[in-house]
């Protein structure tokens, strides 16, 4: 997962710095979400990488990208249940992270998409202490908390 995110993400970077059919320069937003298979195997499957754009390419049409890895991808409205941690994002923290959640989840009769879920990163490669990152389970049908004491 860790070098495959890092060749999506440069070619995500490419894009939004104008290697796009309008040449046009597109702000950086965070976080950079990852879509991460449930397999049985250690780092396999595909793994997707995402950038979100700016407000004003929700209503307007985004530059279409010149590379044929990168493309537009319209994520519909959902509800997920999240836990945040610091540190890099590895396949170690976000496994370790999601296993966490997916217990307090099913403590608790959740029901949640078990097939794959998301990474959420939040801070520039550049930042090295005080990272925030997240593990994004979707839930499926009506989201419930837990009762607190």
């Amino acid at each position: 997962m860790d070098i495959a995110a890092m060749k999506a993400f440069w070619r995500l970077f490419d894009y939004i710095s104008g290697n796009n059919d309008k040449g046009k320069k597109i702000e950086m937003t965070s976080p950079v979400v990852m879509r991460i298979p449930q397999t049985d195997f250690f780092e396999y499957g595909v793994f997707t990488l995402s950038f979100l754009l700016p407000a004003e390419y929700q209503t307007d049409i985004p530059p279409n990208p010149t590379n044929n890895l990168v493309y537009i991808h319209d994520t519909p409205d959902m509800n997920v249940y999240v836990r945040s941690y610091s540190g890099w994002m590895t396949c170690l923290s976000d496994k370790y992270t999601k296993g966490r959640l997916s217990t307090d989840l099913d403590s608790i009769g959740a029901n949640y998409k078990k097939d794959f879920h998301y990474g959420a990163g939040y801070n520039s490669p550049k930042t090295l202490f005080n990272r925030h990152n997240e593990v994004w389970l979707v839930a499926e049908g009506e989201p419930v908390c837990s009762t607190s004491d």
